[in-house]
């Protein structure tokens, strides 16, 4: 089995605090949920950071987990943990049955934390997402993990998440404050519906905390955000929802009205 080393920044506390909550309410939804989508509204919206550190929370609880990243489209995963080993082959391979399962499995260095990567960016992500051999990787990681933790690409900006989120035992949904309107977040709420996958919740991420004051804000942390990080990337498919830039919380509020 393949290794990698990663890169581990210290979070201040109420980001670490934050994480530990979320953990927490996972492990309540029940041992039945395993596997587990995160998806956004946009990009840029901090699901992949957030699909990795509650992976890294799980396996710090002393549960075995996989990370799989099946953001096929724009992955970021290898980039942020600054990950220098030569990463040849992932997901992507593996479904187009370029790679078997050893190939594309690799042990990070933290104990019980595992990743498949996304690999190279394939012509047809979405029925590579919804052909048998991803259903039957998860069938058999299923027995071999106490979690499953699988980043999708936003779901108001292609359909990946909705095929993927099919096979799940749950999925996340991450917003940020004040991009988009209620209504957006609606809609991509339905379309995760029919995907008949349990929404276990909803993530407010980037949430200005200058704005609140507060208890975390007497430890004297100056991040603008909660968590969640800044750098913008785009999808180039043309088929998902329509963005809704430039939302701000006064069109939310009008929106939540109507």
């Amino acid at each position: 089995m393949k290794t990698f080393e990663f890169k581990s920044e210290k979070q201040a506390f109420y980001i670490a605090e934050a994480y530990k909550t979320l953990r927490t309410n996972i492990t309540f939804c029940g041992d039945d949920v395993k596997v587990i989508a995160v998806t956004s509204c946009m990009p840029n919206d901090g699901k992949s950071e957030l699909s990795w550190n509650v992976a890294l929370n799980m396996a710090e609880a002393g549960k075995k987990v996989l990370l799989l990243d099946a953001d096929l489209r724009k992955s970021v995963h290898v980039r942020r943990l600054g990950i220098k080993e030569d990463i040849m082959f992932g997901l992507s391979h593996f479904l187009s049955g370029q790679a078997d399962i050893n190939d594309v499995f690799y042990q990070s260095s933290f104990p019980n934390l595992y990743t498949i990567f996304a690999g190279s960016v394939p012509p047809n992500p979405a029925e590579l997402l919804g052909n048998k051999r991803f259903e039957a990787l998860l069938k058999v990681m299923r027995n071999s993990f106490d979690y499953i933790i699988i980043d999708t690409p936003p779901l108001g900006s292609v359909i990946d998440s909705a095929i993927v989120s099919s096979f799940c035992d749950g999925a996340i949904l991450v917003i940020s404050q004040g991009r988009i309107s209620y209504k957006f977040a609606r809609e991509v709420k339905a379309q995760l519906e029919k995907s008949n996958c349990r929404i276990l919740g909803v993530i407010l991420n980037k949430v200005d905390i200058r704005e609140k004051g507060g208890y975390y804000k007497s430890y004297g942390y100056g991040k603008k955000y909660g968590y969640g990080y800044g750098k913008k990337y785009g999808y180039g498919y043309g088929y998902g929802y329509g963005y809704e830039y430039g939302s701000s919380s006064n069109q939310t509020k009008k929106s939540e009205k109507e």
